[in-house]
């Protein structure tokens, strides 16, 4: 509970564009691997580092991110989330605003505080009809 309450900090946080809160949470090795090209053998759409993805979050691109499905593994100081967040971008054209990600994260509680670690889509993005 206390990483998914922790998981949907970070989602507000994106949309809100708190770099300041993303950068405190996240990993100094944090890596967000966008697209699932890489399930198949094949390239994700990008890999983000920690700087990449706070430059994202910077520009708040996100009208919202809410996280849906999701499901919890835990190995003692390390969690695995699994699951599925459903996205809206501010200014994309139609057709490519509304957007849903099948995802699994790591976290892990390192000096008594939860750290994200990684991001891989897993299925996604696929687009839906504004």
């Amino acid at each position: 509970a206390e990483v998914l309450a922790f998981e949907r900090d970070i989602e507000a946080a994106v949309v809100r564009g708190d770099v300041a809160f993303v950068d405190a949470a996240s990993a100094p090795t944090f890596t967000f691997t966008h697209g699932a090209g890489w399930t198949t053998g094949g390239e994700p759409i990008r890999v983000d580092s920690r700087a990449d993805w706070l430059a994202t979050v910077a520009n708040a691109p996100y009208a919202s991110r809410a996280l849906d499905s999701v499901r919890t593994e835990v190995h003692g100081d390390v969690v695995i989330t699994y699951g599925r967040y459903v996205g809206r971008f501010k200014n994309a054209a139609p057709g490519r605003r509304l957007f849903t990600v099948w995802f699994q994260r790591v976290y892990a509680r390192r000096d008594g505080r939860w750290q994200y670690l990684s991001h891989r889509t897993v299925d996604g993005p696929k687009y839906e009809t504004d």
